[in-house]
């Protein structure tokens, strides 16, 4: 009798198979018009503009959903369905070397302003592997200071409440009611939903005598709700200001843009502060938007 052996065909092919077949999108260069719409629509940060028409510079970001399509009004975008190489840095400097220097800077510096530093630093290896000569020197302006930056002693945080303000709940931007007294004639704090975690004294530095709302551009959906409900907040409830705090990550931006569209279409004119947050929590830039 002969025994049957066992198959080991599938796990080599799992263990082998560097690609997976998954929905991405494409560009049409001949329809591209280099607008920039979609590069600013883009919250992956997948995108970017360079010698005139959008470039993918990278699949790691690109979520296949395709959000950046109706922004394009060349209709040079679209989606497809094949190979792509899932969070594998070496394959991916294999597609964007070609394109040439300036790409595989950008790449390169999305990766950094991810903080994904260790994807950068295989990146960067790739290149020195296959001998290819690329002015590196802008990659170091902005990782010294927080990758070598020797840690500091933090004393104990103590909390203590912001402000004496009424009790707010919810706080999640889908969840909040525009005409609860709260917002009437507040001032509004819209923070990324990961500002508070990376940042220990938050209420006391951005949340006194304010009201909160939250919201994540990346991950949350039907962002049309969020946009009326800002224009609600303006209009109807007469908030005297808006304080948007976003981290430095590309998909971040897509807060601000909310509130610029609400901004656009509301009838009544507010200030505007926008606080960027570093990847430790520090005020990186800070600016009243006029």
């Amino acid at each position: 009798m002969v025994q049957s052996l066992p198959c080991y065909v599938p796990y080599f092919c799992r263990k082998f198979r560097s690609n997976v077949k998954r929905t991405i999108i494409k560009i049409d260069e001949d329809l591209c018009d280099g607008c920039g719409i979609c590069v600013e629509g883009c919250h992956e940060g997948a995108l970017q503009l360079i010698d005139g028409k959008a470039v993918m510079v990278s699949d790691l970001y690109c979520d296949g959903l395709g959000a950046c399509i109706p922004d394009c009004p060349q209709g040079a975008i679209s989606l497809e369905e094949r190979e792509a190489e899932p969070y594998n840095e070496e394959a991916v400097m294999e597609r964007v070397v070609p394109k040439g220097e300036k790409v595989i800077l950008a790449h390169l510096t999305h990766l950094r302003n991810h903080g994904e530093l260790g994807f950068m630093q295989q990146g960067i290896d790739y290149l020195k592997k296959h001998n290819i000569r690329v002015d590196l020197s802008s990659l170091q302006k902005a990782v010294p200071q927080q990758a070598q930056q020797a840690p500091q002693a933090q004393q104990p945080y103590v909390f203590q409440p912001a402000s004496v303000m009424p009790p707010q709940f919810p706080v999640q931007l889908h969840l909040i009611n525009p005409m609860n007294p709260v917002f009437s004639g507040a001032h509004l704090l819209l923070a990324a939903d990961c500002s508070a975690f990376v940042t220990p004294d938050f209420h006391q530095r951005f949340l006194k005598d304010k009201v909160l709302a939250i919201a994540c551009p990346k991950l949350d959906r039907n962002l049309d709700t969020y946009v009326a409900k800002l224009i609600a907040l303006i209009d109807t409830s007469g908030i005297e200001t808006l304080t948007v705090v976003q981290m430095v990550v590309p998909c971040c931006s897509g807060l601000m843009k909310l509130v610029s569209m609400a901004r656009e279409k509301a009838k009544r004119y507010i200030p505007v502060k926008k606080i960027v947050l570093n990847l430790q929590g520090g005020v990186q830039t800070e600016e009243w938007i006029q």
